[in-house]
């Protein structure tokens, strides 16, 4: 069992935590707190996959992800007052597993001959789009197209994995330096609460 590989499953248990936190905020059953905490965790990689035809579909290849959403799951219900205080740290998992997830989706399109650029919008797939189900699936507005910089560090990251692997670098030390730099970004934003900038006024239009 390699590294990414265990920082992918802390990364699947981490957004599966987040999922299931959010389903029982809005008071759903079990079922429906597995279905969120299934969705936010896998739903990325699960588009992905289907929109290259890669198969079989993440989940499904392995089993421990489901194994890992599950245990999420169990956790949240015995632990919830306890996993509260603990959000400094899911947010490091989670950064790291957006990170990871970002150019595992990268890595794959490219092993499908994807168009570099293509492989980097289903890394960036991968990894938010999970996110985005489990908020329109609780009716929410998703995070990513309204606040923090999410998706922009995911761009940034597989920018930065394109451009290393022209170099003579091991491509395990590519793909740390690239989820590092999604990681620092990530870490940075939201520290220092920076957001993209927002549409607000037409810039050629008379001020009030």
């Amino acid at each position: 069992m390699n590294l990414i590989y265990i920082l992918d499953i802390l990364g699947t248990f981490a957004f599966a935590i987040s999922g299931a936190l959010v389903a029982a905020d809005k008071k759903l059953d079990l079922f429906g707190v597995v279905i969120i905490a299934f969705v936010t965790a896998v739903g990325g990689g699960m588009l992905r996959d289907i929109l290259i035809n890669a198969h079989p579909i993440n989940w499904i290849g392995d089993l421990n992800y489901l194994y890992t959403i599950f245990a999420a799951v169990v956790t949240t219900f015995l632990f919830r007052s306890k996993i509260s205080p603990l959000s400094k740290t899911l947010f490091l998992f989670d950064t790291v597993g957006l990170g990871v997830f970002t150019l595992l989706g990268l890595q794959k399109g490219l092993s499908f001959n994807l168009h570099p650029i293509v492989a980097l919008i289903m890394g960036m797939i991968s990894a938010v789009f999970g996110g985005v189900l489990r908020d329109v699936l609780t009716n929410k507005v998703p995070l990513i197209f309204q606040k923090e910089i999410y998706a922009s560090a995911c761009l940034l990251g597989g920018i930065t994995y394109l451009v290393l692997r022209q170099f003579l670098f091991s491509d395990n030390l590519i793909f740390v330096i690239s989820a590092s730099v999604i990681v620092i970004i990530r870490v940075v934003a939201v520290t220092f609460n920076l957001q993209l900038p927002k549409i607000k006024d037409d810039l050629f239009g008379d001020s009030q």
